[in-house]
């Protein structure tokens, strides 16, 4: 019986078809790669999935972690039924690859932006959503990423506080930073094949949250 869930790679540096390869047979869902064929997406349509697009034009701010984990966890929350019914497409993270997101937006339902809680971060997160998702009509949520949970509450505050003075939508569930995602892709695990202890448990908790707010398999 085939997987609930498609992972779809449009990113030429290909950090999530390595990632994707590193799980090896353990991967959950299915995976293809797209960066040298982007007119493919439009096949995706036929598909009768919903298709999330993760994008953000700053690299750097979790759009494959996101992207793999949130897959994973929605194929573990759903299960198996033998009909793909979600797509995650992992988009690139520059400007100059702005005809490979432009191709994924084409499909899309809805886009996930991840942005951290890093001044450096805004402008770029704009751009992406004034200039290219919005003008597209597709809905969007701002997902905050990448967020030390052992820092002052300042920085996520201030993050918040940007995001409303834009006008946009912003996910209640924040991913929060835990040095078990950034060793994950090497060790060749997702966020569901974590073994289990408080730190993982609460790592797990939080796709698990934005699954769910999103009602992806629930």
């Amino acid at each position: 019986m085939g997987a609930s869930v498609l992972v779809v790679s449009t990113d030429p540096q290909g950090s999530t078809m390595w990632w994707a390869d590193r799980i090896g047979e353990a991967l959950p869902f299915d995976f293809a790669d797209a960066h040298d064929d982007p007119d493919s997406l439009a096949n995706l349509r036929t598909m009768g999935a919903k298709i999330h697009v993760v994008a953000n034009q700053k690299g750097g701010v979790g759009k494959t972690t996101i992207t793999m984990n949130l897959a994973a966890t929605v194929q573990d929350t759903i299960k198996s039924n033998g009909q793909t019914r979600h797509i995650f497409i992992d988009t690139p993270g520059s400007i100059e690859d702005e005809r490979l997101l432009a191709a994924a937006l084409d499909v899309a339902d809805d886009v996930f932006v991840p942005l951290p809680p890093d001044p450096l971060a805004f402008d770029p997160t704009t751009r992406t959503i004034e200039k290219v998702i919005k003008p597209r009509g597709i809905p969007f949520k701002v997902v905050i990423n990448n967020w030390d949970p052992r820092d002052s509450k300042v920085d996520m505050l201030d993050t918040l506080a940007f995001i409303e003075a834009q006008g946009w939508e912003a996910a209640e569930t924040a991913i929060r930073r835990y040095r078990i995602h950034t060793r994950a892709p090497a060790e060749g695990k997702l966020v569901t094949q974590y073994p289990d202890n408080g730190t993982t448990l609460r790592a797990k908790q939080d796709f698990l949250r934005l699954a769910l707010e999103q009602g992806y398999g629930g």
